[in-house]
C-alpha cells in the first residue's frame, strides 16, 4: 500500500478546502481521506489538517502520479496559499 500523506500548518477554510476535495477524488486508483489534527501527546499539534490518499501498489501510485487530475491537486492546495507538506510512504 502507498500513501501520499498531506500536513497543513494552518487549517483550510471548510468551504474552500470542499472544492479541492472534489478535485482529490477524482485522482485514479486513490482512496481520499481528510480531517482536522486535534491533539498531540505532549502540546499543541505541529499540524492543524490532514489529508491522504492511499493507493493499492507502487504501481497505481505511479500511474496516478502521472494523471493530470494529480497535478490539478497539487497546484489546487498551492493556490489556497496555505503551508503544507507532502510526504510519500509505502506500507507493507
Amino acid at each position: 500500500m502507498v500513501r501520499a500523506l498531506v500536513l497543513y500548518g494552518e487549517a483550510p477554510d471548510p468551504d474552500r478546502y470542499a472544492q479541492h476535495v472534489e478535485l482529490c477524488r477524482q485522482v485514479p486508483g486513490a482512496t481520499f481521506r481528510h480531517g482536522r489534527v486535534f491533539g498531540a501527546p505532549m502540546g499543541e499539534p505541529e499540524h492543524k489538517y490532514y489529508a491522504e490518499f492511499e493507493w493499492p501498489d507502487t504501481d497505481a501510485f505511479k500511474a496516478a502520479a502521472r494523471s493530470d487530475e494529480f497535478t490539478a491537486t497539487a497546484k489546487d492546495a498551492m493556490a489556497m496559499g496555505k503551508p503544507f507538506t507532502v510526504e510519500f510512504v509505502e506500507l507493507d
